[in-house]
């Protein structure tokens, strides 16, 4: 096979074409069949190996992570119930339902002993939140002076129960034509333990299983 072979090559008369210049075309074309082959069917498989790849990794590092879990497991449910036991003792710190009338005496009590007027204190319907709380409102509108107000919170500090007072859409503002005495208004809650004969849901240490 010569080059002057592939020279004026007539493509009308394929059959005419020397036998080297046949199987020199032949493999050229078989060639091209192959590598479009490549190009079409093992180019996205390669895409799809290195996707699969990816997930592999992402999956690696699921599975060490809960591994990790599964060996802290134990000392994780060791906290749990420690956290457990610090909320029932944190929620029987509040006052009881007994308490709560009481415990609205002294507040108001607590807010004429420091020298507040009180022109409104007025409880309202309390609700259950959570299942182990109670929340009740109470409407206020008191006067008195900055010091005032701070001896009422300190007092309401010091009262034997723990009180928790929020305050909800209250305004502190100046009263004019007076020497430094605030109005206040507003909304307060007050917050007291649900007993569990009542239907509260207190959180429980939960039975061991597997017969531990």
């Amino acid at each position: 096979m010569k080059l002057s072979d592939f020279r004026n090559l007539d493509f009308n008369n394929i059959g005419g074409w020397a036998q080297g210049v046949k199987l020199t075309f032949c493999a050229l074309l078989f060639g091209l069949i192959v590598l479009a082959g490549w190009w079409f069917m093992i180019s996205d498989q390669q895409d799809d190996l290195k996707q699969r790849q990816g997930q592999e990794t992402s999956l690696r590092k699921e599975f060490s992570d809960k591994q990790a879990k599964v060996v802290n497991l134990d000392a994780l449910k060791q906290q749990l119930d420690e956290m457990r036991d610090m909320l029932r003792q944190l929620l029987r710190q509040l006052p009881s339902k007994t308490e709560m009338p009481e415990l609205l005496v002294d507040i108001s009590q607590t807010a004429l002993s420091a020298g507040l007027q009180t022109q409104l204190f007025q409880p309202g319907p309390e609700s259950i939140k959570e299942g182990f709380y109670a929340e009740k409102p109470i409407q206020l509108r008191m006067m008195g002076t900055y010091h005032q107000f701070g001896a009422f919170i300190s007092g309401v500090a010091a009262l034997p129960r723990v009180v928790i007072l929020t305050m909800h859409d209250v305004s502190l503002k100046p009263i004019a034509g007076t020497a430094g005495e605030l109005s206040l208004e507003g909304t307060v809650r007050t917050y007291r333990y649900v007993e569990e004969d009542e239907g509260g849901s207190a959180p429980k240490k939960p039975a061991n299983q597997g017969g531990k």
